[in-house]
């Protein structure tokens, strides 16, 4: 094929061959030049089709035809519509293995194959495979998307099934090889070939020769660079062709351990040699397999396409020049070392090299025809010699093995072989020795050579060598043993046993097991610790003697099981690289692994993504603000991108940064503008995509100038513009619309000076300056920043651009809802070869219906409800279907949204449910592997129009692209956009009270009435309070002003008494007797929270003069500097008092107490003239010093109102409120708040002008309280210990009340409270 390519070159190029080389000048060789598979364009100007398909097989002669086996001794009568004798070809036993084979006579180019069942009978074969050789030997079998390929055979006898080849294949021998046949049958063929002639120029190298195009002039310079060739080896190392020149570019293509690297420099003469430098490009696997592998380098300029058998790297070089500049001469087959014939640089090419084309010049044709500009050094011949090598494959890792006989009794052992594999594993050989000499053993154990010489459980002998040695390359294996000693020569590396080993006299044996052992066999005939092995071998000689390969394959020579013989069907399944995103590939005889990390993906072929979608998918989840990396497509190419996501209560910001601060510029004019690149931390393709997937988009402006002009005139050139994400300049500004090239203060007149379109442009002294917002999505971001008018006198200006800035995610709510069955939305096929990944979420109430389909010629892909619990996933990539369920343990119609992820790639199938446990299928190895669909893929419906979803479905991604639902749905049928009803599926996200609001796209969490804040109302509001801090919130009344006012109070407030009571506040503080929160009611009645002197936390409630009830809760000492919860809720006349979420105690109010309204909420110092109890006012001396949290009374949040609303609701606060977080703050803190008071007047104010004086005078009252408080506790102390040790505790005489706790109350805390009746003193003692 690559030969029709170079007679398209010699048609384009545009001098004469002959005399290109006459002259010094690049060649104009187009670049356009391609492989072309099918339709390609011949010599004679025919195409494939129309002109090579001539049958092939029909004019052959019987001795044409071999085959395995023949059941009447006759293979010939296998042509093809044959009805003469037995009517076609059977073997004696229909079986694996056996095959039918024909000689062409020369090498052909073969396009398409025939078949037919044996004439007149029930024998006919269903599938079969084809294989290809030159030379009859060393077969390669026919590969389609890089697995081997099953043809479909017969259905009868008679009928004609004809295949053209998806790429033709150049050879002279063609086998078929029969996989499955009719079960009522036997195997039976009738076969034909189609094709056409082939011509080609071949040169042989032998390792010592080479071929030298010279130039008629010192240098050949070239811009643009076309080499083709074609070439077979078994040797993995060795030069194709190079040139260099003197000031350093260089040119070379080498195998390198069976891989073609492409060394190649234009203008760097600093670069090593390619010896010493890695190479530009490395392509290519398995390449010294003796097969022929096509070759193609183009090159323009710095432009270069590199391609080894249909894979191709393209690349691009760095630098000034773009012409190649080659001095003398170029070589092939090696580098010869100038002066010394004979003498070469690196190990030169061993093999056939075929159609090599240098610029359209035919290098091996000027070769045979002796033209001066060729010079041949060594040996170089012009027909391709193969040494008959017989390779062998050992297919099954528990059962493989191939037995060869070898002369027993020798004094002495002698072994050799080649074997390649990617296990790390596996038996090599085992043979029993004669004479009681014991049993050999030599095995791969992690990529290591291991010969183990076993005579005794005691005398064994050990050898180790090589690592690595599963690495796909031949390695040469050597044993022997000879007067006592054994050696193992690994690649010409000999090994020997350790020095204190034994002499081991050796004895060879009569059976030699290569790969495994037969099952039957005893572990001193055959060991096998490990599993058998899996690779290929070759050359295999036993006591110096070659063993004939195809004799065993024939049955004459030893025997076999689970081989393949006279072929290597190793395959490189990381070429090409299935691994995505940069992930790394490894390899074993039957599967690759990918290792994902640090690629920011996952999954067995490191396609997914491990990063949301959005900042909306990350608040979705319940994330706060914080930086986050982002991957707006998925699994798609893009790599994942690092913002700040700014979730906010009411919008979700995703920012990105730049390099560029507030930046000063001066002396920019016209001919020399300042300019100034910003960089993202990404690429404009990432940027773009986030962009374009939110809904708002902005960056802010600022220009300060100072006799600087910013936009000049409406229509003339503005002296300032920016470059946007296409690369274009725009003039224009904040506030002003694309194309207006003015500033905002233009467009509505309000610039400093009328006239001008922009404050800036008035040229005054004095500092003037511009902000405004960019908005225009499609022209964000902003890239560059041109400024040209600073270089006059006094003339100077500072800018600064924010960051990108965006908010709302366009597809994470993207929904449609679907209103019967029949309707559906339709999308252009997607196209997903190698991997498939579907995402979305759905909800519903009917039983079943279909969520997507996707019809191809025979493969497909559909997504269904097929019952109210399970959902089904089916796929065929021309395998057979798959079906994968998810079954869910409850209904999936239940009207919540439910999310669904699909997936399908080269190592498995899955499919996963909410959070369900995923279904998974591992994908078929050497199968159908590329999804081939063509038709429209169906939403909500399929093309039957039965089976349709009813309901909605939204967020629907296909390999990381978002669907336009809601889009789609305008104007269709049956589907209307949007999907209402977000917060019953997720409204259980706004916690502590928020309410869940409903929006077109998405929800969010109203925490009007909650005590938290924040988008779930989960972010705690607190504040720090000093002595004398006070926060009092007043109740509105509950009648209108109007009311009777000559009324009692009481009077006002009976019937509008609250049925509940909810209080809620956490506290962090260190100091005791407190009063944390106190509720006025009318005459005189109050509920306080206090905490007494001893640390314990009380509740006093005045329900009448008469009627008090104290609460004293003393199971530790709560001003202990932690955080404590508490909680009091009254329900009619049932209280309840819940303290860190483990008390619970339960009181009835008595029927008589008369229940009131509210009147005000002090938290803190209660500071109103008010008649406090006594234990109240004791504790209302300082208010409270520490940290109060979320508080809450009923629906009123009041220390929230304090902070956030404080001109707007009835608070007032007194003294020094300070906002902090209780559930972060340090005992240090809190101790600093709690002690500063004690040795200053707690009310008194310092002086404001005097900042240095009142930092020192604090300190001093700091260090001061700190030196009182340390003594006071030492003395307290003290007396806490002798009050412990010489007296008992008092008790507190309690009126008998009715008490509730909870039954899993444990006994210890009920004991711990106390409930008091009486307004008595709080409990002196500390609690201990």
């Amino acid at each position: 094929m690559w030969d029709k390519i170079m007679n398209r070159i010699l048609l384009w190029i545009s001098v004469s061959v002959e005399n290109s080389h006459n002259q010094a000048r690049p060649m104009t060789v187009p670049f356009d030049i391609g492989y072309q598979e099918a339709g390609e364009q011949r010599s004679n100007g025919q195409t494939m089709e129309d002109n090579c398909d001539d049958p092939l097989a029909s004019q052959l002669s019987p001795m044409a035809f071999s085959s395995s086996s023949d059941l009447s001794g006759a293979p010939h009568t296998a042509q093809l519509n044959r009805r003469v004798g037995t009517g076609g070809w059977s073997p004696a036993n229909s079986s694996a293995q056996q095959w039918l084979q024909m000689d062409l006579g020369n090498r052909v180019e073969i396009t398409a194959v025939a078949t037919q069942g044996r004439y007149g009978s029930s024998d006919w074969v269903t599938s079969y495979s084809l294989m290809f050789s030159d030379t009859g030997h060393n077969w390669k079998q026919y590969r389609q998307e890089d697995s081997l390929w099953t043809f479909a055979g017969n259905v009868n006898a008679d009928g004609v099934v004809h295949h053209k080849l998806p790429h033709s294949v150049t050879a002279r021998f063609v086998r078929f090889v029969p996989l499955r046949w009719n079960p009522s049958g036997k195997i039976g063929m009738r076969v034909e070939v189609y094709g056409c002639s082939y011509k080609s120029d071949i040169a042989d190298f032998d390792g010592r020769s080479s071929l030298l195009y010279r130039f008629s002039q010192k240098l050949m310079s070239t811009l643009k660079d076309v080499i083709s060739l074609k070439f077979k080896s078994l040797q993995g190392d060795g030069v194709l062709f190079h040139g260099e020149g003197q000031r350093g570019d260089h040119i070379t293509l080498e195998l390198q351990k069976g891989r073609l690297a492409l060394h190649l420099n234009l203008d760097d003469s600093s670069k090593a040699r390619p010896s010493s430098s890695p190479p530009a490009a490395a392509l290519g696997s398995l390449l010294d397999d003796q097969h022929w592998h096509s070759v193609l380098v183009e090159r323009v300029g710095k432009q270069v396409n590199f391609t080894v058998d249909r894979h191709t790297q393209h690349f691009r070089f760095k630098g000034v020049a773009d012409s190649l500049d080659i001095d003398y001469e170029l070589s092939f087959g090696g580098i010869p070392v100038p002066g010394k014939p004979g003498t070469f640089l690196k190990k030169n090419f061993h093999g056939c090299v075929e159609n090599l084309y240098y610029n359209g010049v035919n290098i091996i044709d000027l070769a045979k025809r002796r033209k001066p500009q060729i010079y041949t050094v060594g040996n170089v011949t012009f027909s391709c010699s193969e040494a008959p090598i017989v390779p062998i494959t050992f297919v099954n890792s528990s059962s493989s093995y191939l037995l060869l006989p070898g002369t027993p009794r020798l004094n002495g052992l002698s072994v050799s072989f080649q074997f390649r594999t990617w296990n790390e594993d596996g038996v090599l050989l085992s043979t029993e020795l004669s004479e009681g000499s014991g049993t050999l053993l030599l095995s791969l154990e992690g990529g290591i050579l291991r010969l183990l010489l076993q005579k005794t459980t005691e005398h064994i002998t050990e050898i180790l060598t090589g690592s690595s040695l599963n690495d796909g390359l031949w390695h040469a294996v050597s044993i022997s043993a000879r007067r006592s000693r054994v050696t193992l020569t690994l690649d010409n590396d000999a090994a020997s046993p350790t020095q204190d080993t034994a002499p081991v006299q050796v004895y060879s044996g009569s059976s030699y097991y290569f790969g495994g052992c037969p099952d039957h066999l005893t572990e001193s005939q055959c060991l096998s610790p490990v599993k058998a092995f899996q690779g290929c071998m070759r050359l295999i000689f036993i006591d110096n003697q070659p063993k004939d390969l195809i004799s065993v394959q024939q049955g004459a020579l030893g025997n076999l099981s689970g081989l393949h013989i006279d072929l290597c069907s190793i395959k490189d399944r990381c070429l090409p690289n299935y691994c995505e995103h940069g992930g790394s590939c490894s390899q074993s005889w039957s599967s690759f692994h990918c290792n994902c990390s640090g690629t920011g993906y996952t999954g067995a072929t490191c396609h997914d993504s491990i990063y949301e979608q959005s900042c909306e998918v990350y608040r979705h989840q319940g994330n706060t603000a914080g930086f986050f990396y982002i991957d707006s497509d998925g699994s798609g190419p893009l790599a994942p991108l690092q913002v700040y996501c700014n979730i906010t209560e009411d919008k979700i910001w995703t920012t990105v940064q730049h390099n560029a601060e507030l930046t000063h510029v001066r002396g920019s004019s016209p001919e020399k503008s300042y300019t100034l690149t910003l960089d993202y931390g990404g690429s404009m393709e990432q940027l773009v995509a986030l962009i374009d997937s939110s809904e708002h988009c902005e960056q802010e402006v600022a220009y300060h100038c100072r006799r600087s002009h910013l936009v000049n005139t409406a229509d003339g050139a503005p002296y300032i513009w920016w470059i946007g994400r296409s690369k274009e300049r725009y003039p224009y500004w904040g506030g002003s619309p694309p194309g207006f090239q003015q500033c905002e203060c233009g467009l509505d007149h309000s610039c400093l000076d009328i006239p001008h379109f922009c404050s800036c442009d008035m040229d005054k002294d004095e500092w003037t300056h511009y902000t405004g917002f960019l908005s225009f999505k499609d022209h964000l971001p902003v890239t560059q920043m041109i400024i040209t008018d600073t270089n006059r006198s006094n003339s100077e200006a500072a800018w600064r651009i924010g960051p990108l800035r965006c908010y709302g995610d366009r597809h994470f709510w993207n929904a449609v809802t679907f209103g019967t069955e029949a309707s559906h939305l339709h999308f252009p096929a997607f196209h997903a070869e190698l991997s498939t990944d579907i995402s979305f979420f759905f909800k519903t109430t009917t039983l079943s219906g279909v969520f997507l389909e996707n019809l191809g010629m025979k493969d497909f892909i559909r997504l269904e409800m097929s019952s109210p619990s399970e959902v089904t996933f089916a796929i065929d990539v021309g395998n057979g279907p798959v079906e994968l369920i998810v079954q869910s343990p409850s209904s999936l119609n239940d009207n919540q949204w439910h999310r669904v992820w699909a997936q399908r790639n080269l190592k498995e199938t899955s499919l996963q449910v909410d959070n369900l446990p995923p279904s998974t299928r591992e994908t078929v190895e050497d199968g159908h592997f590329r999804l081939q669909l063509n038709g429209q893929l169906l939403v909500g419906g399929t093309s039957s129009r039965q089976k349709g979803f009813q309901g909605c479905i939204r967020s629907l991604r296909v390999n990381g692209q978002n669907l336009d639902l809601e889009e789609r749905a305008r104007g269709t049928s049956g589907v209307r956009p949007g999907c209402p009803g977000h917060c019953s599926s997720y409204g259980s996200i706004c916690h502590n009270g928020g309410r869940c609001v409903e929006r077109h796209r998405g929800y969010l969490c109203d925490c009007t009435s909650s005590p938290y804040e924040g988008p779930f109302c989960n972010k705690e509001v607190s504040a720090v309070f000093e002595a004398g801090t006070s926060v009092t919130y007043m109740f509105q009344d509950p009648y209108p002003m109007t009311k009777n006012l000559s009324l009692p109070s009481s009077a006002v407030y009976t019937d509008t008494a609250p049925s509940k009571e909810n209080i809620a506040l956490s506290f962090v503080t260190g100091w005791a007797p407190s009063l944390l929160l106190f509720v006025d009611y009318p005459s005189q009645d109050f509920l306080a929270v206090l905490l007494c002197k001893n640390g314990s936390l009380q509740i006093r409630y005045q329900l009448s003069k008469e009627d008090t009830h104290v609460f004293t809760i003393d199971v530790e000492n709560f001003a202990n500097r932690r955080m404590h919860h508490l909680k009091i809720n009254r329900e009619g006349r049932e209280l309840n008092i819940q303290v860190d979420q483990q008390l619970l105690l339960s009181y009835n109010v008595s029927p008589e107490a008369k229940l009131s309204t509210s009147r005000s909420l002090t938290l803190g110092k209660v500071t109103e003239r008010l008649s406090l109890d006594p234990e109240v006012a004791k504790a209302n001396a300082l208010g409270f010093l520490g940290c109060l949290s979320s508080v809450q009374y009923n629906h009123i949040a009041p220390l929230k109102a304090a902070l956030r609303h404080s001109t707007t609701a009835p608070v007032t606060v007194r003294g020094t409120l300070a906002e902090a977080s209780c559930g972060s703050m340090l005992d240090s803190v809190v101790n600093a708040v709690t002690t500063e008071h004690s040795s200053s007047d707690h009310f008194g104010k310092a002086d404001e002008q005097e900042p240095l004086t009142n930092a020192v005078r604090s300190d001093s009252a700091v260090i001061g309280g700190v030196i009182a408080l340390v003594v006071f506790v030492i003395l307290c102390s003290t007396g806490v210990m002798i009050h412990f040790l010489h007296q008992h505790k008092k008790s507190h005489r309690t009126r008998q009340m009715k008490k509730e706790y909870p039954e899993n109350l444990d006994s210890s805390f009920r004991n711990e409270i106390v409930v008091q009746n009486t307004a008595k003193e709080c409990k002196r003692d500390y609690f201990m």
